[in-house]
């Protein structure tokens, strides 16, 4: 395998690969992609190309087909071993062929082998797969196509040679990339964002429920495109019934009706103003070397590591005292502040976590994530305090599957938040992690901050959650229903789940009945893609591969995945899309040309490439204010009347020293706090909150006196009730 980016002949010629159109249709929650990559020989002997592409890691791949002049050929599912042999005796015999199949480590990379490709001739591959779309903290569905495959960190017992790559400039990106997005739901398009530049939301109807978007011209894919899709009434349930495939048998999964039903639940504002006084809070933060690299590209150029330094004084502020926590750090090693196990959380630890987290520098190495997953899940939970694990990493990893897996395992006894940091994160790793922990996903890219992301979900995970959770179907006569998803048994503020079921019999008079109180949509609506159908097929496919790894009949297990993925059209760890041109009379002659092509544009390098001083350094900030205020409040939340707080306040200390009271110097930070940082409240408010229960436990009397005061000495004018006294 060639160690440089780009399709390359052996003698170093330009790729064949022209250009790359995709198209996205989304329904409600679900994403349908089509890619067409266009290719063509230019040499004057037949071409052998490889092009290995990133994709969602919950994609279900459902449609792969090539044309080449006027022959239209469309792939067949086989067992992965079968379709190799196939790909292989075709090229032997001088015949065209395409094999497509995912890593066997991580199920978010496919290769596509194209081979044969006659001298002078051109081929155009279709690629489809459907996806559920991940929610954000702010109600948004997040679509990514990555424009960036990072070289992979690898335990060194892999062998996989996928991840054997460099990076080069997007400059040397020698194709184009249209893209187009068609959205529709049964709700309101409210707002359609990228990270790119977009033409103009065109709303196709007048209910604005449908839209199209499209990337604006002259886009250069050096970066993940991400787009941002938001809903009115984004908490409504809604279900969705998708028909059958006419071709399919009666009673197969692909022969009946499928329905999605989407619950994202808003619960009561008195339910959620309380929060939780106690749980595990465990934060784990990639300490690997691509972290000395600059979190976004703004001016300061502040460091991953830094940010994520910053991000850990918010959240040590913000934990509830009682609660118990432990940072870990990773890279090729891993490291904890505490002996193993959690401690409980209070100024002597509090203050002791901190002084650590000081010195913490991006100085251990890959981005091995595993055996430090590994040590915590070792570690018993402890009882009456819920399990949290805070995940921040900005790499990739070739044992994303070994990664999910674990998390999925270990699902009952915690919840898992990810967030990825900076372009090229792997959204299935980060996506994966949060799906199987019952968590939130998060993504820092761009100008985005960390903070009030991570924020954001520390509020999720300190808010109570429904448990006991049952969905009732109240069905047609004549009608069963099969659940296909696994069982929910608890909800969470912001948690979006998805339940596919298979419905058998009398189904026609659906849209009349309910599920759960839910209506039945579009009930005769059919997305051509059988997107639905797809990824129910996915979700039992992925539960029987999981069965595979812990059974000692895993032939047997293996043979229904294979089953099941022929039958439905979705790809799977066992099987891979095979095709071969045997239209195609004519032998092709020459010796064959090999070339790989990674979808790998950034010019970033991986920590397994550079040793830590050749990252290249960013700019120190200068301390940001508010983090100067919030790095002085004590555990039980209060602020100490000293020359710091008068610094930080931007006052001397003649000026603050009213009284030598906590009372007041508590008040003047939450004055401060509201004044001048409501633009990031989402970064302060918990420990505000933890402020005002201090303040309200000493009952001093001259609260309001303070409020006051303390308004005119720093030129605000905050109403009490505002602060929340």
């Amino acid at each position: 395998i060639m160690d440089c980016c780009g399709l390359l002949t052996l003698q170093k010629e330009p790729v064949p690969l022209k250009s790359i159109e995709v198209e996205l249709e989304v329904r409600d929650h679900v994403a349908t992609v089509v890619s067409t990559l266009n290719y063509e020989n230019k040499e004057d002997k037949p071409l052998e190309a490889v092009f290995v592409f990133p994709l969602p890691g919950d994609a279900a791949v459902c449609h792969f087909s090539a044309q080449i002049g006027q022959t239209q050929i469309v792939a067949e599912v086989k067992e992965k071993q079968k379709a190799r042999e196939e790909y292989d005796d075709a090229l032997s015999s001088g015949q065209q062929a395409f094999l497509l199949e995912e890593s066997d480590e991580s199920p978010d990379i496919f290769s596509l082998r194209v081979g044969s490709l006659p001298p002078a001739e051109s081929a155009s591959i279709r690629l489809e797969y459907v996806t559920e779309l991940a929610v954000q903290a702010d109600d948004g569905l997040r679509f990514c196509l990555p424009g960036v495959l990072n070289p992979r960190y690898q335990p060194q017992d892999s062998e996989d040679p996928l991840f054997q790559v460099t990076s080069v400039p997007a400059s040397l990106v020698p194709y184009s990339l249209s893209f187009s997005a068609r959205v529709s739901s049964p709700r309101l398009v409210s707002k359609v964002e990228s990270n790119c530049s977009l033409d103009p939301l065109q709303y196709l109807n007048t209910d604005q429920t449908q839209a199209t978007v499209k990337l604006a011209a002259g886009h250069k894919f050096d970066r993940d495109v991400e787009l941002l899709i938001y809903y009115k009434d984004a908490h409504q349930p809604t279900a969705v019934v998708e028909a059958g495939q006419a071709s399919a048998e009666p009673g197969s999964l692909m022969g009946d009706p499928v329905v999605m039903v989407s619950l994202y639940p808003e619960f009561p504002q008195s339910v959620m103003s309380s929060t939780a006084s106690c749980g595990e809070f465990v934060f784990l933060v990639d300490r690997s070397g691509s972290m000395d690299c600059a979190t976004n590209n703004t001016e300061q150029q502040e460091t991953r590591i830094s940010s994520a330094k910053d991000t850990l004084l918010l959240l040590l502020k913000s934990l509830p005292m009682g609660c118990y926590f432990n940072i870990y750090s990773f890279g090729s090693s891993y490291e904890h502040i505490f002996p193993s196990v959690s401690v409980e959380y209070g100024e002597k630890t509090m203050e002791e976590a901190l002084k650590k987290v000081e010195q913490m520098k991006a100085d251990l190495g890959g981005t091995e994530i595993l055996e430090s997953l590994k040590h915590i899940y070792s570690q018993p939970c402890i009882p009456t305090q819920p399990r949290q694990l805070f995940v921040f990493t900005d790499g990739e990893v070739g044992n994303t599957k070994e990664v999910i897996d674990l998390v999925k395992k270990n699902s009952g006894s915690h919840r898992c938040f990810s967030f990825g940091i900076g372009e090229g994160a792997s959204s299935a790793l980060i996506n994966g992690m949060a799906k199987e922990g019952g968590g939130h996903a998060q993504f820092i890219t761009g100008t985005d901050r960390m903070q009030p992301k991570v924020m954001q979900s520390l509020h999720f995970s300190l808010q109570p959650a429904v448990e006991d959770v049952s969905v009732t179907w109240d069905l047609p006569k004549g009608s069963t229903i099969t659940v296909l998803s696994p069982p929910i048994t608890s909800l969470f503020q912001g948690q979006r789940s998805l339940i596919y079921a298979q419905l058998t019999g009398q189904v026609g008079a659906a849209s009349s009945h309910t599920v759960n109180l839910l209506d039945l949509l579009d009930n005769n609506f059919t997305i051509v893609h059988f997107a639905f159908h797809r990824l129910a097929a996915r979700t039992l496919i992925c539960l029987l591969e999981m069965e595979a790894e812990n059974n000692e009949e895993k032939e047997e297990v293996k043979k229904k995945v294979v089953q099941l993925s022929v039958q439905s059209g979705v790809s799977s760890s066992f099987t891979a899309f095979i095709v071969v041109n045997t239209d195609n009379n004519k032998e092709i002659q020459g010796p064959l040309l090999k070339g790989i092509l990674l979808c790998n544009f950034s010019s970033k390098f991986s920590s397994s490439q550079l040793p830590d001083e050749e990252f290249p350094p960013a700019k120190k900030p200068l301390r940001d204010p508010l983090l100067q205020l919030v790095s002085l409040q004590k555990a039980s939340g209060c602020w100490l009347l000293d020359p710091a707080l008068a610094a930080a306040l931007r006052k001397t200390n003649e000026e603050v020293e009213k009284s030598n009271s906590e009372v007041w110097a508590t008040i003047l930070a939450l004055i401060w706090l509201h004044g001048f940082k409501m633009d990031a409240k989402d970064e302060w408010e918990l420990l505000a909150a933890k402020a005002v229960s201090w303040l309200s436990a000493q009952k001093a009397p001259s609260v309001t006196e303070c409020v006051e005061a303390g308004n005119i000495l720093l030129g605000c004018s905050v109403q009490k009730t505002a602060l929340g006294l």
